[in-house]
């Protein structure tokens, strides 16, 4: 296995064909080997109970103590509700230019907002989100190109607008060759 690689840590039941999707978009969008792992930890410890929700930071410090060496980023996979004290919800956060970054599927999915479940959409909006918190990872900002993955989403709209991957000026920001431009 070579440190050029992204390794992404799943905390609960993911869908195998899910992750592979998640997986092939990485490897394409960073040009790097990707290696999926299963990681355990009480996610009781990191709950609040007057929001009902999981503190994100400290998930986060969590999946930093995760990574290993040999990777060149780590990305915490989670299906539980993120919150960060400033914010009401998550979909994700990284530490910029750091190696680690979390992404949730819970806020996701249609159903929480009332309409009609639609799995495609719902798995293309988690990549997206991995992506962007990958971008951060790498030094990436967020981006004012409505398209671009690197887009603020404060709604799963914001995300419904976005592309897979980075407009070319984020694209030229990365600093390496390999990275996906739209």
């Amino acid at each position: 296995m070579s440190a050029q690689h992204i390794t992404l840590l799943t905390f609960g039941f993911f869908d195998k064909n899910l992750l592979k999707e998640v997986a092939e978009a990485v490897a394409l969008g960073f040009r790097c080997e990707v290696v999926c792992k299963e990681a355990r930890i009480d996610l009781g410890e990191y709950f609040n109970a007057g929001r009902r929700q999981y503190n994100g930071d400290r998930l986060l410090s969590v999946v930093g103590t995760l990574h290993l060496p040999d990777s060149m980023k780590t990305i915490g996979l989670f299906s539980v509700d993120l919150y960060i004290p400033i914010l009401t919800y998550i979909f994700g956060q990284a530490h910029l230019g750091g190696e680690a970054g979390v992404a949730s599927m819970f806020r996701l999915g249609n159903e929480l907002y009332g309409l009609a479940p639609e799995l495609l959409l719902q798995n293309e909006r988690f990549i997206k989100e991995v992506i962007h918190e990958l971008g951060h990872t790498f030094g990436l900002l967020h981006c004012y190109d409505v398209s671009c993955v690197m887009r603020s989403s404060a709604y799963v709209e914001d995300i419904d607008q976005k592309e897979k991957y980075f407009c070319a000026n984020c694209y030229a920001a990365l600093g390496f060759i390999g990275a996906v431009a739209k």
